[in-house]
């Protein structure tokens, strides 16, 4: 083995500490991962299924979700929600966009148009025991958002009359436009509320996202594109307020795509809320997705009184995704973590806003004891793209639908259930803004059993060497470098030297490098010929050093050797020669 030697803002923005290992590690209670339940199981693993909005039925005993790829509702038992079983699979006659229940009734709304100019789409009324369509009700357009009145009363349906993204790059006013349909459920009479002319943006055409409807039969409604929000009584089908969402600038949030995570940029955008979700009869919580003019990379809540901001989350929710490896890097020069939806529970007598991240892939939970000062408790990893989210108190679960469908590559559309409870897990997460990601190697620190150390692979570059503690804090880093420059290694193995420094097995260029103390390259020492012109780019994986013997691990079996083979290869650090076993 031969040897290579080498030398703002405009609202007032809360700023949120990321919890205490204790806190953050679950001594209290907290929600937990209780089961993933993939949309595929209620058809076949071939088949492509997606899980994008769902509702639980009134018993809490079902999931139902819009699978907007096979135009049907899925169903799934969660009596045990830790063992979901698939229940099946409803047709709807189109694509579903939403599902709310009203007792034992599920209503969903169905978008059948044949054009974006020639918009349609029905509200189908199901019996959710027996499964049969009650009635089908006419909406005139194409619906996206479907909420039910606490009291029953009403639905309300926001007609979005969605615009084409490949029109105009997606720049609106696209005609026909939209407004909210109001449904009386004495009478499943429809009536029509005009959203025209109230925004600044697109004022002609108006294209509701999402709805909420609090206990006076009041929907808050999401002009998501038009940056703008409208309050809407129900019950006299009239705009009772209407405000602009407004903009934001945050500073501290990474705006480069450029494989690492710095958090020095600055944005200034407009918030184009997604999803929104009361809190109270008077204040309401928005989920900042953006669109194609913004995106502040948050969440706010607003004052349905007064229509101004009472708090936003700045650029909290970015470093948390942060703290907890959650961050993609990869849509930092757009919408970065890209908040997607808001949902509202109130658990043990708690109050909770629950706020998913389609890019960041996780829900992120907040303690709204004081709505003014809202508190994060606690990240909730998800699968791909999670969209909807729903709050069951009565049986203190929390679901989470992920529309995210690709199984070329493994992710499959999914619904998630959380419960509430103590738990023992134990999450890594950084403090002081450290980012981190892709951890590939993990090692002892040789005399402290307080201590660990990881290394980043080649996702984030340079390569970064990170301590933590014991119970899972990443509270140190340091830039691997040679000859005094920033290197990036797609390092797959790790270990701590007793007498000092780090060995790392790099995967693809199969190499082991050997670090001092301050992450520098002392030596990188390439495989033997005859090796290196057998092995695949899957290669060097685990390292271990045992006295004056370097252990590496080969990732796959190398050309020439039966079948299965496994190799494992030993560096000799005295006479700098190596050996197969």
């Amino acid at each position: 083995m031969s040897i290579r030697r080498t030398t703002s803002a405009v609202v007032s923005v809360a700023v949120l500490a990321v919890p205490s290992a204790a806190a953050a590690h679950g001594r209290a209670p907290e929600f937990r991962r209780l089961s993933t339940f993939p949309a595929y199981l209620n058809s076949s693993i071939g088949d492509t299924a997606a899980a994008e909005i769902s509702t639980v039925t009134e018993d809490g005993r079902t999931v139902v979700y819009t699978d907007s790829p096979g135009k049907r509702l899925g169903f799934v038992d969660i009596s045990d929600p830790a063992a979901p079983k698939p229940a099946g699979a409803l047709a709807v006659g189109g694509e579903p966009t939403s599902v709310a229940h009203l007792g034992r009734l599920l209503l969903a709304g169905v978008n059948t148009r044949t054009s974006f100019t020639d918009p349609s789409g029905k509200l189908v009324v199901i019996d959710a025991v027996s499964r049969k369509t009650v009635r089908e009700i006419d909406l005139g357009g194409q619906p996206d958002s479907v909420a039910v009145a606490p009291s029953g009363r009403y639905v309300a349906v926001a007609i979005e009359n969605e615009r084409d993204e490949d029109v105009d790059d997606g720049a609106i006013p696209q005609a026909p436009a939209g407004w909210l349909a109001v449904v009386d459920t004495r009478t499943w009479a429809v009536s029509r509320v005009d959203l025209s002319g109230l925004s600044a943006v697109a004022p002609t055409d108006p294209e509701p996202e999402y709805v909420s409807v609090n206990s006076r039969d009041e929907a808050v409604v999401s002009l998501q594109e038009n940056n703008h929000l409208a309050v809407v009584s129900l019950r006299d089908k009239k705009i009772i307020s209407d405000f602009p969402a407004g903009e934001v600038t945050v500073e501290g949030v990474d705006v480069a795509d450029d494989d690492r995570i710095t958090l020095d940029g600055t944005i200034t955008a407009k918030r184009e809320p997604d999803g929104v979700a009361w809190i109270t009869d008077d204040l309401f919580a928005t989920a900042n997705e953006g669109d194609y003019q913004g995106g502040s990379r948050g969440w706010s809540i607003f004052s349905k009184k007064t229509g101004k901001v009472v708090w936003d989350a700045g650029n909290s929710l970015e470093h948390i995704a942060v703290a907890y490896g959650q961050y993609p890097d990869k849509r930092s020069d757009a919408k970065g973590i890209e908040p997607e939806n808001v949902a509202f529970g109130v658990f043990n007598r708690v109050p909770y806003v629950f706020v998913n991240a389609e890019r960041g892939n996780f829900t992120a939970v907040y303690d709204v004891s004081n709505p003014l000062k809202p508190r994060f408790r606690q990240l909730l990893p998800t699968t791909n793209g999670p969209e909807g989210v729903v709050a069951v108190p009565s049986r203190g679960l929390v679901v989470v639908s992920s529309e995210e469908e690709d199984p070329s590559i493994g992710i499959r559309g999914t619904v998630q259930v959380f419960g509430i409870g103590s738990s023992k897990n134990q999450r890594v997460v950084s403090k002081n803004d450290i980012p981190w990601g892709a951890l590939s190697g993990l090692s002892a620190v040789p005399g402290r059993r307080d201590r660990l150390a990881a290394v980043t692979d080649a996702v984030y570059s340079p390569t970064r060497v990170l301590g933590l503690t014991a119970d899972g804090v990443i509270d140190s880093e340091l830039t691997v470098t040679r000859d005094g420059a920033p290197v990036g290694y797609d390092a797959e193995g790790l270990v701590v030297r007793r007498q000092g420094g780090y060995w790392l097995a790099v995967e693809g260029q199969n190499l082991l490098v050997r670090l001092n103390a301050r992450a520098e390259v002392q030596e990188e020492i390439p495989l033997s010929p005859d090796v290196a012109a057998a092995i695949t780019s899957n290669g060097l994986e685990g390292i271990a050093e045992v006295g004056a013997s370097v252990w590496v691990a080969v990732q796959r079996t190398i050309k020439g050797d039966p079948a299965n083979t496994t190799r494992i290869g030993r560096y000799d650090t005295v006479t700098r020669t190596c050996c197969r076993c």
